[in-house]
């Protein structure tokens, strides 16, 4: 068998023995990874969405209770204890200071999470504690799954008159 010399550097080889593209298998195979691939990233898209909606909420819920905290600081004679349940005074002539701020508080909390928002407020001597819990379901992966965010503070003065 002779061998052939190749004095430039386009020199073909022979064609009657090499393949020359590639076949259908090769290239289904090839879009079946690109396939695996693309899914994999649309999935972790999805939980980067799930994950930055229930971080949205808990940085909103600080905002609504370091709100709330400053209002309480700045009528510290008001006793602003209140449940979930109760429902503030409408936004009446008549209102106090302490009503008003209820009453934004109970708007700010269903203007966060709906409906199904709670909040509650707790005075115990100097120390204030605001919570705030909404349905989280969408990044718990769970039906029902409630987050909630507590913030616990002392104040300056007994914002509760002494019995």
């Amino acid at each position: 068998m002779a061998m052939r010399a190749c004095l430039v550097t386009s020199c073909t080889p022979p064609t009657d023995t090499q393949q020359i593209g590639m076949s259908l298998i090769e290239v289904l195979v090839s879009l079946l990874i690109l396939g695996v691939g693309l899914l994999g990233a649309g999935l972790i898209q999805l939980n980067a969405l799930k994950y930055t909606d229930s971080s949205r909420m808990i940085s909103q819920a600080s905002f609504v209770a370091y709100d709330m905290l400053d209002r309480i600081r700045a009528n510290a004679a008001a006793d602003y204890s209140w449940g979930g349940e109760d429902i503030s005074l409408a936004n009446t002539l008549a209102a106090s200071v302490r009503d008003l701020d209820l009453h934004d508080f109970e708007a700010n909390i269903r203007h966060l999470a709906g409906d199904t928002a709670k909040g509650s407020i707790a005075i115990s001597q100097r120390e204030v504690t605001i919570s705030i819990s909404w349905d989280d379901s969408r990044a718990a992966h769970a039906g029902g799954a409630r987050e909630t965010f507590t913030l616990t503070s002392r104040v300056a003065v007994d914002p509760r008159p002494a019995r």
